[in-house]
Order: structure tokens, then C-alpha cells, then sequence
């Protein structure tokens, strides 16, 4: 298992963060570049020379424990070797195109192989995860001939407009109006329950209370409830097993699709090859990116013979995307694919992922701003608090300290929100991810003695 990645890495600091030669190159970088760019990577400051397993090196040599993962991209690990071979071999040979190449054909059979149920068999290709959402919302549309959208609080499906209004977050903030036909309804998030019940005597009372709000509030043409099986930006939250049958039932009803969004729940992630696993739902449509190229920004749908025929979506150039199912993309998800079964992936996310799980759970006795940890294989979170009792978050100026007591130590986290989400390469390996724990733990003292959380 995960022979072709490096073990028990550790990180090795050899200048002040960030070094010397990374701020001259952010210095020359951001005269140029946008402002918007990953919070973390501006926070972090550092220039990245190479990557190897799970350790990213900057340019002053100083080499950092990567728990951040490309925020779910990083599943091979950093420059996989086998991996490396596969791309350097196809762009040598073709890269861009949209003619059938054998790469092509083998990643659908891989995929085909590990579908989330039979009848999904049918694939289309993109560069990007919110390309590939709105494809999917424009064949729910043309399949069921309806026009409205069922998402959920706390939702992120991408940052153009449909997908926007998709959101149940505050980045649609200042860019409306949204489009209208979308709704969005509670999620499981049991932590924080939105209705301030218990979990399971409450009987997946989101649900219910969704269903209430779209009788009141829906035109009555519901074309699909879209949802991911676990919601990553919300916190990396694992709702309980009888909710995604709640919700499938829901769109039963409504006579919807149900679209799983599984950009970052699939492949493994989770612990299983797919998050929808967990609960035994069939969807009729799924949308995947992120560890689905292995790092190659490439995504897809996919879904039934009978849904993928729904016109005008299936009509040539329908659906397509000129940077969709070239070569080169195809070449480096077929890789990921063969290598996550090569080297059982899935299996180890979940092993290394209960090891880290275990290692992280006595943090909510020890500490008094840890309200919970949770997690399934390698997406975890820790729920970093003020005060237990109220679950009030931990303030925005002691996450940002962690954030950099952290990245001192040499460890890299998305440790700035005070839900703090962990997403590390399903190649960790157990040596690994425990020195990830103990700087962790270092960081937690210093917090707990200098009381940051009060």
C-alpha cells in the first residue's frame, strides 16, 4: 500500500517563514497578480521550489508538512512518481483535442468500474469543478423540463452564477441578484443544528422542515436537489447516516434529480471510493473534480443512458467543453485511477484516517477551546471554540495565530477558520500524520497557556 510515496516525513526548517527569497518573489509577484487568490497561500507567504509526498519545500529550503492537500486536490500525494510518468508520457505524444485517444478510453472504463451505481455509466469531461455543476444543472433542466434548484445551508458548488445561487454561503454577498428557482434548506450540520435539536431523536428534522419551506416557497417545478454528501467548506461536517436517505426520498416526492456534488468526497476521500457510500443512496447524477485528475484540473458528470440523451444537452457540442476529455486530462485521471487502485487508496485513507481521528479526539477533554472532532478517512475537522457550552467560534485573530504557530513549526493548515478543516494526501502514511499531531499539540499548549480562546 502507498509504496511509491515517501514515509515518516517530518518537516525540516532552515530560515525564518517566510524566508528571504520567498518574500522577494512574492514582492515581485504581487505587483502583478490579482488580489483574491487561497487565504492560506497569502497568509503562508512562502514561493514553493518542489513537492514530495506530503511536504511542500520553498525556495529557502525549508520543507513543510502539507495537512492542507491542495484543499482536497493532493490525493496521490505531491509529484507521485507513476504519476509524473503518465503526464510526461502523453504530452510527449498529444494533449489537446477532442478526438477519442486510447487515454480517453481507458479512464472511462476505470471509472465505469468504480461508478457509484451500474446505471451511471455515462461520462462528460471539463477543466473545473463549477463547470461541470452547471453542466449538470442545465441536464437536469432538459431531462425533467423543470427550472428550479434544491441546495442546502452551508453549500459550495463553485463561483459562477448558477452555481452561485446554488451557494448556501456568504460569498454570493454583493453579487446579486441571484438567479431565480433556487432554493436552499437546512443541512445536517449536528454540531450547530440549525433547528436546535438533537440528532437522532430529531429525526432528520431538516429535512422535513425543507420540505415544509418548498411546499410554501416553490413554484412546483423542482428540476433537482443538489447536495454533497459531506459539505467540505462548511467545515469538512459528516451528517448522520439517515439524512442523504432523507434527501433522496425528498426529491422522490418532488418528482427531482439528486445530483451529488462529490468534488471533494469522491475517490476516497472519505474512506470510501465514493462519500455517498456511507449511505446506500443511488444518485441520479454525480459531479466530480479535484482528486479526480490527480492533480490535473479536469472534472466530469456523471449519470444514466436515459438522463445523458435529454436534448438539447446531448446535441453535438451540447454539452461539451473545448478543454473537456483532451489527452493530456485524460492521461492523468486514468493515472489517478489506476493508481488509487494500485496502491489502495481508499483503504489507507481510512486506516491512517481512524489513526488520525483517534490521535485528535482526547484534544476535546485536553483543551477547552476544542468543542468536537469529527471526521471520515482523510476529511477531518476540529471545531475550535470560545466557549463549549454556546459553541461560540474561536475568534478570527486566535485562528490566524494558530494558522502561523503552525506554519512556524513547519506544518501547513487551513487552521485560519475556527472550523478547522484537514484534508491531507490519502498517501499519508501513519508515522506522517502523527508528526502532524504532535505540532499540533505543541500549537494547542501555546494556545491553552497563553489562553487565547478567552
Amino acid at each position: 500500500m502507498n509504496d511509491s510515496q515517501p514515509k515518516a516525513q517530518r518537516p525540516e526548517l532552515k530560515t525564518e517563514i517566510p524566508g528571504p527569497k520567498s518574500r522577494a518573489l512574492r514582492a515581485r509577484e504581487d505587483a502583478h497578480m490579482a488580489p483574491g487568490l487561497q487565504g492560506f497561500a497569502l497568509m503562508a507567504g512562502i514561493v514553493v521550489d518542489e513537492a514530495r509526498g506530503s511536504t511542500v519545500t520553498d525556495v529557502d529550503g525549508n520543507s513543510f508538512l502539507d495537512f492542507i492537500g491542495g484543499i482536497g486536490v493532493n490525493g496521490l500525494g505531491h509529484s507521485h512518481p507513476k504519476y509524473v510518468e503518465a503526464v510526461q508520457r502523453q504530452v510527449a505524444k498529444a494533449s489537446v483535442g477532442s478526438f477519442t485517444s486510447e487515454s480517453r478510453v481507458e479512464l472511462l472504463e476505470r471509472l465505469a468500474a468504480h461508478a457509484p451505481a451500474k446505471k451511471l455509466r455515462r461520462l462528460q469531461m471539463y477543466s473545473g469543478g463549477t463547470e461541470a455543476v452547471e453542466s449538470a444543472m442545465r441536464l437536469a433542466k432538459c431531462h425533467t423540463g423543470k427550472h428550479e434548484f434544491v441546495s442546502f445551508w452551508g453549500g459550495f458548488h463553485g463561483k459562477t452564477m448558477g452555481t452561485l445561487s446554488l451557494n448556501g454561503t456568504t460569498l454570493k454577498e454583493h453579487l446579486g441578484p441571484m438567479l431565480p428557482g433556487h432554493h436552499q434548506i437546512p443541512y445536517a450540520d449536528c454540531y450547530r443544528c440549525p433547528l436546535k435539536l438533537e440528532s437522532p431523536s430529531c429525526g432528520v428534522a431538516c429535512v422535513e422542515f425543507g420540505r415544509r419551506h418548498l411546499k410554501a416557497q416553490s413554484a412546483g417545478s423542482i428540476a433537482a436537489i443538489v447536495v454533497e454528501p459531506m459539505q467540505g467548506t462548511a467545515g469538512n461536517l459528516v451528517p448522520p447516516r439517515e439524512f442523504l436517505p432523507a434527501v433522496a426520498s425528498l426529491a422522490k416526492d418532488l418528482g427531482a434529480l439528486l445530483i451529488a456534488d462529490e468534488m471533494i468526497t469522491g475517490f476516497g476521500r472519505t474512506g470510501t471510493f465514493w462519500g455517498i457510500d456511507h449511505s446506500g443512496v443511488e444518485p441520479d447524477i454525480v459531479t466530480i473534480g479535484k482528486m479526480f485528475g490527480g492533480g490535473f484540473p479536469v472534472s466530469g458528470l456523471l449519470t444514466t443512458d436515459e438522463i445523458s440523451s435529454a436534448k438539447p444537452w446531448s446535441n453535438p457540442s451540447g454539452s461539451s467543453s473545448s478543454y473537456g476529455g483532451n489527452p493530456l486530462a485524460s492521461a492523468a485521471a486514468a493515472a489517478a485511477l489506476r493508481i488509487i487502485d494500485e496502491e489502495q487508496l481508499v483503504e489507507n485513507s481510512r486506516v491512517v484516517g481512524e489513526t488520525l481521528l483517534a490521535a485528535l479526539r482526547p484534544f476535546v477533554d485536553r483543551y477547552p477551546f476544542v468543542g468536537e472532532v469529527r471526521g471520515a478517512g482523510l476529511f477531518l475537522s476540529i471545531e475550535l471554540v470560545r466557549d463549549k457550552r454556546t459553541k461560540e467560534p474561536l475568534s478570527k485573530a486566535a485562528t490566524t495565530r494558530i494558522f502561523h504557530e503552525c506554519l512556524r513549526r513547519g506544518l501547513l493548515t487551513m487552521a485560519y477558520a475556527a472550523s478547522f478543516r484537514l484534508q491531507p494526501a490519502l498517501t499519508l502514511d501513519e508515522a506522517t500524520a502523527l508528526a502532524g499531531v504532535e505540532i499540533l499539540r505543541e500549537v494547542f499548549d501555546l494556545v491553552e497557556k497563553e489562553r487565547l480562546w478567552a
